[in-house]
């Protein structure tokens, strides 16, 4: 027996069949991407939340590492903590002095980096330099939540700049690039939106809303309060920065934020692919 031949009005019905094989294939593909989205949808923000650099950010020289914790549990405050605080407090002041401030070299570099993107220090102070100044004036550091306290502390220590920012209040994902404008910005403590100069490094989410103006200022949407639950960070330094500081803030942050407020880590971006070199460390915490 040969080969079958199908009858004429066979032919459409097959092409019908394979017509039909193939929109199969595509609905099974659709079904598949959608299934991908809502699974990626049901994932905590910490854990799918992206983050870039523009590379003309890059170019002024600006170190940075950027990471999310998820799963935390924030309160006021933890005697255990406070006592620490007041401990690193008092080394970091055993030192301190408006000399001190004005010609610390990390200090310095935050300055430099103004420059280059022609900001003026004087309006625009890098955090860690703010609250060293206030650290100098009063004795202490203010307390906000266990979380903000934690960041405030390494950064204190490290003369880095470090914030966190509430992800539940992040829309999309982050990106770090020079401003053109149009952006949103209402400042921390502000409800009303403020003009943003174009050329500025800023950190920037979805809605085109600033989450932070240089390192200067943050903002009112994405404050941490006590429900916060998932935190995208930012370990900032600049081009005077050792790449060995910025891991042993990162280190830090985490290590003391787990063991208060617990979480798990997912590292965004980070500048180094090696062990950090024990020279570029600063002196460890106590109970490290």
């Amino acid at each position: 027996m040969g080969g079958e031949v199908l009858p004429r009005a066979s032919k459409p019905i097959a092409c019908l069949y394979i017509l039909q094989e193939l929109l199969t294939q595509d609905s099974r593909r659709i079904l598949q991407r959608e299934t991908m989205r809502h699974h990626r949808s049901d994932a905590p923000r910490y854990s799918v939340v992206q983050f870039g650099i523009a590379e003309e950010v890059l170019a002024l020289g600006l170190k940075g590492a950027y990471l999310t914790l998820g799963g935390l549990s924030n309160r006021e405050c933890d005697p255990e903590f406070e006592a620490l605080k007041r401990e690193v407090t008092e080394e970091v002041l055993a030192d301190l002095s408006a000399e001190a401030i004005r010609g610390d070299p990390v200090l310095i570099g935050f300055r430099q980096l103004h420059d280059l993107v022609g900001r003026s220090n004087r309006k625009n102070v890098a955090s860690p330099e703010n609250l060293l100044k206030l650290l100098l004036k009063t004795g202490t550091l203010p307390r906000i939540n266990l979380l903000v306290d934690i960041y405030n502390l390494v950064s204190i220590k490290t003369r880095l700049a470090l914030g966190a920012h509430d992800l539940a209040k992040v829309s999309g994902n982050i990106r770090l690039r020079l401003t053109d404008g149009t952006e949103g910005f209402v400042p921390l403590g502000s409800s009303e939106g403020k003009a943003v100069a174009p050329g500025e490094y800023a950190y920037i989410d979805g809605d085109n809303d600033i989450l932070c103006r240089l390192e200067v200022r943050q903002v009112e949407k994405t404050k941490v309060g006590i429900d916060a639950r998932e935190c995208f960070y930012i370990v900032q330094g600049n081009p005077a920065t050792e790449e060995g500081l910025l891991k042993s803030a990162v280190d830090e942050l985490i290590r003391l934020t787990q063991r208060f407020c617990g979480g798990q880590q997912r590292m965004l971006y980070t500048p180094w692919n090696c062990i950090t070199p024990a020279a570029s460390r600063p002196t460890p915490f106590p109970g490290a």
